[in-house]
């Protein structure tokens, strides 16, 4: 079904390695208040541009996941319903010392809590946007298993909520972790939007997993069918021997040919590229 050897990395995915003054500073102040980011644990091929910029997508609720997804480098396990109560006010203060106006945050998944980390979530945005007022505040969640909880979330209103399909649905199954599903991940988006019309709404999927163009259009069309205002195309990159191999690498045209195609759809924003991931860029697209 799968090919199970490497294919050949194409120029256009060659990034510099991360360095630069901005870069330093930016790790060394997250270091100082314990902060994880997905950029890191996630092994990014922004890191460098973002962190230069003074941008960053913080990670809560730890660095153990308790789902285990193919595609995924982020650390996972059983994490005992262990969580830092001082993060909220941490990450609200980092923010601050950064100066950033726009942030995003997102998590591991903790399927070892009740609410599964909702409330934690809800108490960093509200710190946040104490510390900062001014402040537009991201969200990329997981999806909680319950409205309830995400209501916990739309309640304190952050500019953006995103959860991402990560692939196309005959891929769910096998390339994401067996408690997600794909319509499980639409219905987090169209719930939020019944919960709180005026906050936007994003998703992301990644292409080279092994996926059909019809079935790339076809996401496309479900995700425009929940009302979602921004979605994010980028090519997949192994991590690890460990992980899922990449099936294809589109060219710079194809993820030109998939923004075009989504716009067509009707979604309002498609940012689509080889090395576009959630979080790229996000403060300039809305």
């Amino acid at each position: 079904m799968f090919r199970r050897d490497y294919l050949k990395k194409p120029e256009w995915l060659k990034v510099r390695i991360p360095s630069g003054h901005e870069f330093r500073a930016v790790f060394d102040l997250l270091k100082q208040y314990n902060l994880s980011t997905v950029c890191e644990e996630a092994r990014c091929p922004n890191m460098h541009e973002c962190w230069n910029k003074k941008c960053a997508t913080i990670m809560i609720l730890g660095k153990i996941c308790t789902r285990a997804c193919r595609f995924c480098s982020v650390k996972t396990g059983d994490p005992g319903g262990k969580f830092d109560p001082e993060e909220p006010s941490h990450v609200a203060q980092a923010i601050q010392k950064l100066g950033l106006r726009y942030v995003v945050i997102t998590s591991v998944d903790r399927d070892d809590l009740k609410d599964y980390g909702s409330t934690h979530y809800a108490a960093t945005i509200s710190a946040i946007k104490e510390e900062n007022p001014e402040i537009r505040v991201e969200v990329l969640i997981p999806d909680f298993s319950s409205k309830e909880y995400l209501k916990k979330v739309t309640d304190v209103r952050p500019f953006v909520i995103g959860h991402n399909v990560e692939t196309v649905e005959r891929l769910t199954e096998y390339i994401r972790d067996r408690r997600c599903s794909y319509e499980k991940s639409l219905e987090v988006l169209r719930q939020a939007k019944e919960l709180n019309s005026s906050i936007y709404t994003k998703s992301g999927l990644m292409v080279g997993l092994g996926e059909e163009k019809q079935e790339i259009i076809q996401t496309i069309k479900d995700l425009n069918a929940t009302g979602v205002d921004v979605v994010t195309i980028g090519q997949y990159l192994q991590p690890t021997k460990k992980h899922h191999f990449v099936q294809k690498y589109y060219t710079p045209e194809e993820f030109d040919e998939f923004r075009k195609l989504g716009e067509d759809i009707g979604i309002n924003h498609v940012l689509s590229g080889p090395l576009v991931r959630f979080s790229y860029h996000a403060s300039e697209i809305l």
